[in-house]
Parts: structure tokens; sequence; C-alpha cells
């Protein structure tokens, strides 16, 4: 017990230093919300990997999907590090941090708000954000309670989410943007240790790696009785299935107004180019990291064999770090899930309060808003999203209260998003000729499809099909389809004035003049 509460200290200590220390970074809106637009590229590129990898991964999905599909969910880091990071900082990081300078953008919903020049269209997001991204912050504070529960019996779980949430709240506040950045890359230094250390010991348990493997080539299930080795296959029992995961976790960062905010931020070209590879390094690490090891979760408590693990899929990383019967091991587990919580949820309620303050708040205000006001509101809408988020989860988490739709919204908050953003995003930075009309027709599509299948999980109804009901599976669709319906309705819809459409443009097409020493000449 000793040992984990300091680790706890200390964790909290330097946290709130780092806040604090930050503090003459956010003395006005544009620090605040973006750094500045001169965060380095090891700080970004951290913020944007532990802002993606939350508790919710490390303890629920890594359990979850590698009960379902062995080694083979490690196919999910893999695309997370490829697909969600590489590819992500490749296609949308130059040019988002490029026009969003150029149209003076701090957020997702004003970016569309400027680039199609449609206020409305600006409203509709910033709802959209508003009604999505409080239940999925909502979510990182369960990952945190079976190994809470675990590390301090008899503690109310309670009393966790409210230090976590106030320790979050006070260093957001105080420091802003720069403030999470930097508590990022500690974080993800912890992450990066934390999980590495992990697999290494967990794998150790049943004879190192080969013999971990052996031992989960025996497993098998009714389901699959006919298929010799399915949980060390390549792609596992159920590829199908496994593909949907890989695409809705990895493509679905391009449309999450928390992720692409961190490209807003970057300092300059060449660091997205160092931020691109080092981003990429850290989600194989972690990302792959987390779901091989719980491709191994099936070896340990439940019996090997069982459709589902005994206490729910949030059990089964629990018991492997229980397993490991180390207390100094525990510890490092609690902070690693803590940094993951605590990182993911700054930038969740930073994004949040930012969007409903300058999008919603800040333009109905006929006689305008001074930049001090402008911070003052943000900071109170921090403090209220973290208060929300942080009730909903003490309240979910409450058997005896057994309200499954708040865990059923959190499911289809990220397919939501991703469906309504990803793809307007995308074609606004590439397309000159997207229009108004079909960033609206993808904003409608996308919501209202998670939406009809939310409505459905709380009815009893399939959607659909039963293999449309899963939010997972119909978060895919709605992205993909949202890639068809701009371009198709941009085409048979009014186009925005060219010249206003070149103007915006022409930022990519900039000449920049530098000295000899930063650029030789060769004879």
């Amino acid at each position: 017990m000793l040992v984990k509460l300091l680790f706890l200290v200390v964790f909290f200590a330097i946290t709130v230093g780092v806040g604090i220390y930050c503090r003459k970074n956010a003395t006005d809106v544009n620090g605040f919300v973006l750094g500045g637009r001169s965060v380095g590229p090891w700080l970004t590129a951290f913020a944007f990997g532990t802002s993606y990898f939350s508790a919710v991964i490390f303890v629920g999905y890594a359990g979850q999907f590698g009960w379902k599909f062995g080694m083979a969910s490690t196919w999910i880091g893999l695309g997370n590090a490829f697909i969600g990071s590489l590819l992500a900082w490749s296609i949308l990081g130059r040019r988002t941090r490029i026009l969003t300078q150029a149209l003076d953008s701090k957020t997702m919903p004003d970016f569309f708000g400027l680039r199609f020049k449609s206020n409305a269209l600006k409203t509709v997001a910033s709802v959209i954000v508003f009604i999505f991204l409080i239940p999925y912050t909502a979510s990182l504070f369960n990952g945190l309670s079976r190994l809470f529960t675990a590390a301090f019996p008899g503690v109310d779980y309670a009393w966790c989410v409210v230090i976590m949430a106030v320790l979050t709240a006070v260093y957001v506040i105080v420091g802003g943007y720069m403030a999470t950045a930097i508590n990022d890359f500690i974080q993800g230094i912890i992450m990066l240790g934390g999980i590495a250390a992990v697999i290494l010991l967990v794998l150790n348990q049943n004879g190192g790696l080969q013999g971990s493997v052996e031992a989960l080539s025996q497993v098998t299930t009714d389901a699959t009785a006919d298929q010799a080795g399915a949980f060390t296959s390549f792609f596992g029992p159920e590829p199908l299935s496994l593909l949907f995961v890989v695409i809705l976790t990895s493509l679905g960062t391009w449309g999450l107004p928390q992720m692409v905010g961190k490209f807003y931020s970057i300092k300059s070209e060449s660091d997205i180019n160092k931020g691109t590879i080092i981003s990429t390094i850290f989600a194989i690490v972690v990302a792959g990291g987390c779901y091989f090891l719980g491709g191994f979760g099936r070896l340990f408590g439940t019996p090997a064999n069982a459709a589902a693990p005994e206490g729910g899929f949030d059990s089964i990383i629990p018991a492997m770090v229980q397993a490991l019967n180390s207390d100094v091991m525990f510890g490092i587990v609690l902070i690693l899930v803590l940094s993951a919580s605590m990182s993911t949820l700054s930038s969740l309620v930073l994004t949040s309060s930012s969007t409903i303050t300058l999008d919603l708040i800040v333009p109905t205000v006929k006689k305008g808003v001074s930049e001090k006001k402008k911070l003052f509101i943000m900071r109170i809408f921090v403090a209220f999203f973290i208060i929300v988020s942080a009730t909903i989860a003490i309240i979910q988490a409450n058997p005896e209260l057994n309200i499954g739709f708040i865990a059923q919204l959190m499911g289809v908050s990220w397919g939501a998003l991703a469906g309504a953003f990803l793809a307007p995003f995308l074609y606004g930075l590439y397309w000159k000729k997207t229009t108004r009309a079909s960033v609206l027709a993808s904003f409608i599509f996308g919501a209202g499809f998670m939406t009809a299948n939310f409505i459905c999980q709380l009815a009893g109804i399939t959607f659909i099909s039963p293999f449309m009901a899963s939010p997972i599976n119909s978060g895919v669709v709605a992205m993909l389809a949202g890639l068809v319906i701009v371009p198709v309705v941009s085409l048979i819809t009014p186009k925005m004035n060219k010249a206003d459409v070149d103007k915006m443009f022409s930022c990519y097409d900039e000449k920049i003049t530098v000295s000899v020493k930063k650029s030789l000449q060769y004879k």
C-alpha cells in the first residue's frame, strides 16, 4: 500500500507542478488552446499518442479483443501505428497546420465555419462535439475501476475519479495546452516503460514467449473447435471482425477533433516530419504492446475455453498484472493507466471547452468578448466538462443503478464523431470543389446513423442486421460512407465561390525566402 501511495503522490505532484510552470503560456486564447502554435515535434507526437491511447484501450479493448482474436489482436495496434499515426501525420499534418493558420482556425468546428464560410456548419459541428465527447470523456474513468479496486481494497472507486478529475482540472485550467503537452510527454514515457515491463514479466509467467504461444495454441472453444491453434493464427478466428476493429480504431483518428487539433499547434514543417516518426514508433510500442499483451489474456484466471471471462473483459488485464505478485509492478501499472486516462481526459476537455466557448458562445455576443473573458469562460467549461464526465463515470460504475445506456452511448461516440467529421475534413483540406451541402450531409449521416444504432440498442431491436448491430461495425460504415457521400453530393450541389476557395488554398503555395545559412547553394 505504501509503495502504491508513494507512486501516486510523486506522479500527482509532478503533474500539478507542470501546470503551474506553464501558466505563463496560457495568458491568451492562442496560448491556452494551441500553445501559441509553437509546440515542438516530441511534445506534439507524445500528445497525439497519449490522447490516442487511453485506459479504455489498455484495460478494456486490449482485454476484450485479445480474448476474442488472440495474438492476431496485435494487428489492431499495428493498424493504429501505421494508419492512425503514420498516415494521419503524413496526409493531414502539414495541410492542417498550414490551412488552419491561414484561416486563423482554433477548433475543428471553427475550421468548417471558415473553410466553407458557414456559421451553420460551425454550429452543427459544435453540437455534435458537445453531445458525443462527454460520454467519450466519461469512459476514460472506467478503465481505472478494476485496477484501483485491486490496488486499494476497501476504498471507494468514486474517490479515485474525484482525485483524478480535480488534478486534471488544476493543470489544464492553470497551464492550458502547453501544460497538457508537457504532462503528455511525461505520461507517455511512463506508458512506454510500463507496457514494455508488463509484457516481459507477464510472458515470463508461462515460460517466456515460446511457452506462452505454445500454451495459447492449445486453447479451443466451442466456436473454434474446427480451427486448430485459432488464437495463435495469423488473422485469428474472426478475420472480418478484426478488420473492422482495425479500421475503426485506426482510420477513426482522422476525424476526431482532439486528435486533429494536435496538428494545429506544431511549430514547423520539419517538426511535422520528425513528429511523424516519433508518433509512429510510440504507437507501435504502446498500441502494439497493449494488444499483443491482451492476446494472452486467456492464460490467466478464467478457464481459457470460456465464452467470456468471469468478471467481464475489463478484468483480464488486471488479472494478468495481479499474477505478477509485485507491489512495485502493480504501482507502475496503476500510474500507467492513470497516465493514459489523464492525458486523454485533458485533451478532450480542452477540445470541448474551446469548442463551446469559441464556436457557440462567443459568436452570439454582439458586443464582442475580450481575450480575458474568453479565457475565463473556457476555464469554467474545462471544470464543467470534467465534473459532468466524472459524475457520469461514477453513476455508470455503480452496479446498483444498472444504467446500461451510458456504456452504450460511450460505444457509439467514436463512430459518430469520426463518421461525421472524417470525410468533410479530409476533402476540405485537399479538394476545392467540396461543397457546404456535402459537409452537412456527412454530419447528418454520420451522427444520425450512429444515433439510430444507439436507439436500437436501447430498444432491444436489431439494427439493420446482427453484424451491423455492433457499434464498431456501424462506426466503420459511417466513416466509409462519408468518403463517398461528400464527393457525390459535391458534384450535384452549388459550388463555393472559386475566387474565395483559390485564395484559401494559395497558402499551400506560398513561397518563403530563407538565408543562405539555411539553404546552401551548390553549383
